[in-house]
């Protein structure tokens, strides 16, 4: 099962794709993940990434899509792999083809997450997260025991710079742009699936179990 999970920002897709990868036995794959591993680990692509991380620079296509080759190649993915919100453009999703083709796999579908942006502005505005140990909430769906203090540490709660009205706006324009020909992409192919991005946890999850098993992915997993 060779997944790639889709979806703006607040809608949900980290949650999403634990789940899946918890439910099929595959791992969950995120670029900020790769990105941390690589740089951690101190490998000569993880230096190379951090050269740009460090200067306030987006990691270029062509270094994203080697750290995602070294990733796919481990062990754990012989079973299959479930990327989390990526390719995020299609030069990128280009190019993960190359890197699936000479690994020898295929990507099976391409699951989109569609939630309307109003309440995509009403989720992340809600986003808090504690200054001291980053334990993160929100006022609407996880909201602390006491306001404005962290159940965990006791810190105080802060609102990220990127989670005002008008830099979320921003985003959500941003990813639209970069999705649309993105999802054109995977459609011409027959790989892209809509999901219904709106309800709780557990019903957004049995939609995407549904269709997974509608294209009978899970089979021996």
């Amino acid at each position: 099962m060779h997944l790639i999970l889709l979806g703006p920002p607040g809608a949900g897709k980290g949650t999403q794709a634990q789940k899946i990868a918890g439910r099929y036995g595959i791992p969950q794959i995120a670029t900020g993940d790769i990105l941390r591993d690589a740089v951690k680990e101190d490998t000569g692509l993880g230096r190379k990434a951090a050269s740009f991380l460090d200067a306030g620079q987006l990691v270029p296509d062509d270094l994203m899509l080697d750290l995602v080759r070294q990733r796919l190649s481990r062990d754990d993915c012989s079973a299959g792999f479930i990327l989390d919100g990526f390719p995020r453009t299609l030069p990128q999703a280009e190019g993960l083809e190359g890197v699936l083709t000479d690994l020898g796999k295929a990507i099976d579908g391409v699951l989109s997450m569609k939630v309307d942006s109003e309440l995509l502005v009403k989720r992340l505005t809600a986003r808090r997260v504690c200054a001291d140990c980053g334990q993160g909430y929100n006022l609407q769906t996880q909201p602390p025991l006491k306001e404005g203090v962290c159940d965990v540490c006791g810190g105080p709660l802060i609102q990220r710079s990127d989670d005002v009205e008008e830099t979320i706006q921003n985003r959500l324009k941003v990813y639209e742009n970069q999705t649309a020909p993105l999802e054109q992409f995977y459609r011409g192919k027959a790989f892209l699936h809509i999901i219904d991005g709106v309800g709780t946890i557990e019903e957004v999850f049995e939609r995407l179990v549904g269709c997974l098993d509608e294209l009978d992915l899970g089979k021996g997993l």
